[in-house]
């Protein structure tokens, strides 16, 4: 007996549409994968610590509280924006040392410092400053103030104002943006926010 030729066509189409089956990978096969994907994240993890952001090391005492010796950072080398308030890295070229420090004015920003009280004033406005850890009372002479951020150039202090070569000396003074490694935006030891 003859098949109709509509019924005849969907039997085809419904050969068509089903799927072959799809061949197992040999154990071989999975670990060729599996390594291919090991060396695809290696380069991305690379690429991200070579371009992107660095981990360094705390050695000192001058940015207690906030930082101890020996913390483990990581610091951004792109996307910072030296804000003032904001934990910074430097390569000092006038210092020849590596800095950790916060940025208390930027450029064009007027800084005065009245060492009997302590206080630190930013264009005339005293400086709210929880996370210091004595007043900022050392003088090391660099300027008379009030003084004003050049173009270009950043105003720098660690949070233990009485232990901390900074700004305030004259072997660092104004600190040139180009100067800056990167902000420091994660502890890695201890393992969290730094502020």
């Amino acid at each position: 007996m003859a098949k109709d030729k509509s019924q005849l066509n969907f039997d085809v189409l419904e050969e068509d549409t089903q799927e072959p089956q799809k061949r197992k990978n040999t154990p071989l096969e999975e670990l060729f994968d599996w390594c291919d994907s090991l060396i695809f994240a290696m380069f991305y993890v690379l690429l991200i610590f070579t371009f992107l952001v660095r981990t360094t090391v705390v050695h000192g005492d001058s940015m207690l509280p906030t930082l101890e010796n020996g913390n483990k950072l990581l610091i951004s080398k792109m996307f910072y924006s030296l804000d003032q308030g904001d934990i910074v890295v430097v390569d000092s070229s006038s210092y020849d040392k590596v800095l950790i420090k916060r940025v208390i004015a930027t450029e064009g920003q007027q800084v005065d410092i009245d060492f009997e009280s302590g206080i630190v004033y930013v264009d005339g406005r005293e400086l709210v400053e929880p996370y210091i850890n004595s007043l900022t009372t050392l003088d090391e002479g660099a300027f008379t103030y009030p003084v004003t951020v050049p173009e270009g150039h950043i105003f720098i202090m660690g949070d233990n104002r009485g232990n901390s070569k900074d700004s305030r000396s004259p072997a660092i003074g104004f600190v040139p943006k180009e100067d800056v490694v990167g902000e420091v935006f994660w502890g890695l030891s201890p393992f969290g926010e730094i502020g």
